[in-house]
Order: C-alpha cells, then sequence, then structure tokens
C-alpha cells in the first residue's frame, strides 16, 4: 500500500528557511518520480519540483529555483525540499505525490501523479 506522509510544514517570517520531507512506504523510492506541489487559497494546485529516481533528473518552477532544493535518501525512503529565502507568496499547503512513470514535458502536471500525501501547511508571514 503506497504512502506519502509529509512533514515539516511551519509558520516562518519572510526570508526564513524550512525543510519539508515526504517519508514515502509501499513502493521503491527509486524507481518512482516524487513530485512537490503546492496549493495557495483560491489558486490552482502547481507543480514545485520533482525528482526522477531513476537517473536524478530534477525540475523546478521558475519562481523557486535558486531558493528551493529537491533531494531524495533513498536509505530513509524520503524526500526532502529544502526552502530558502522564503517570500509571503510561497505561503501554501504544500503536497508530495508520486508515479512510477512520467513524461518530462508534463512534470508539474498533477493528473500524472498517481499518489498523493495529505499536505503540510506553509505559512511566510512577518
Amino acid at each position: 500500500q503506497v504512502q506519502l506522509v509529509e512533514s515539516g510544514g511551519a509558520l516562518v517570517q519572510p526570508g526564513g528557511s524550512l525543510r519539508l520531507s515526504c517519508a514515502a512506504s509501499g513502493f521503491i523510492l527509486d524507481r518512482h518520480v516524487i513530485g512537490w506541489f503546492r496549493e495557495a487559497p483560491g489558486k490552482d494546485r502547481e507543480g514545485v519540483s520533482c525528482i526522477s529516481g531513476s537517473d536524478g533528473r530534477i525540475y523546478y518552477i521558475d519562481s523557486v529555483k535558486g531558493r528551493f532544493t529537491i533531494s531524495r535518501d533513498n536509505a530513509k525512503n524520503t524526500v526532502y525540499l529544502q526552502m530558502n529565502n522564503l517570500k509571503p507568496e510561497d505561503t501554501a499547503i504544500y503536497y508530495c505525490s508520486t508515479t512510477p512513470y512520467l513524461p518530462w514535458s508534463s512534470w508539474n502536471d498533477e493528473d500524472e501523479y498517481e499518489y498523493w500525501g495529505q499536505g503540510t501547511q506553509v505559512t511566510v508571514s512577518s
């Protein structure tokens, strides 16, 4: 049974940092793509980043490049999203998701992902 559990969300001031974790179970992490998505109030869910299990390929949306870093620890079956220099517009519920296969042109399309966690709230505010 595939399970994804996010953690690490919190209230943080602008310019601060957080590290989100996505603990995976029920599948082999390095054979799946893991994606991070976020959903802000009144907005559509958007893909933030993803990491390939097979070749380590990584993608980010433009608004987080240089600030967010995705990584994977296969031994712990966990994927991380390190978020630095956080901005109020990063406020959202962050979800991790997985799929065994992904056409890379659609890496940020939520419909391409099969399984989802419950989400963790990130609030950036002074």
